[in-house]
């Protein structure tokens, strides 16, 4: 589905690679593309244009409130490798540590506590990262 008709798929498709290296960053978004072979090809140029070019880019929400919803849905599905990809994500964002935890702990609630509970160690972790990295 593209939102604006007068979008060709492939516009869609750079506008989602272009989101998709500022919410991921560019590091994160070469590897995928490095890794891509005749087997993930059509994987990784579906999540950059649907994922990242339809959804990502829509006005409705601020990116903030959907790193929210991703990290949410991350925990409640036990995504915890992509849980801390979304991590970074939503530090680059905007979201602070503070409000990272606070939707872990909303997360405990509605999604389970042992789920919350590995989310917060996965988290602490990639904290630990960008701490050790500066």
């Amino acid at each position: 589905m593209i939102a604006d008709a007068n979008k060709s798929r492939q516009d869609v498709y750079n506008e989602g690679m272009a989101v998709r290296r500022e919410v991921l960053g560019a590091e994160h978004v070469d590897r995928a593309n490095a890794g891509k072979d005749e087997f993930t090809t059509d994987f990784q140029d579906l999540i950059t244009q649907y994922a990242w070019g339809t959804i990502w880019t829509r006005p409705g929400l601020p990116r903030t409130m959907r790193s929210a919803v991703t990290l949410t849905a991350l925990i409640a599905h036990g995504h915890l490798e992509e849980f801390a990809m979304h991590v970074r994500a939503a530090l680059r964002n905007g979201l602070d540590r503070d409000e990272i935890k606070e939707i872990v702990l909303q997360s405990a609630i509605y999604c389970g506590v042992p789920s919350a509970n590995s989310a917060f160690k996965v988290a602490q972790g990639v904290f630990r990262e960008i701490d050790a990295a500066a």
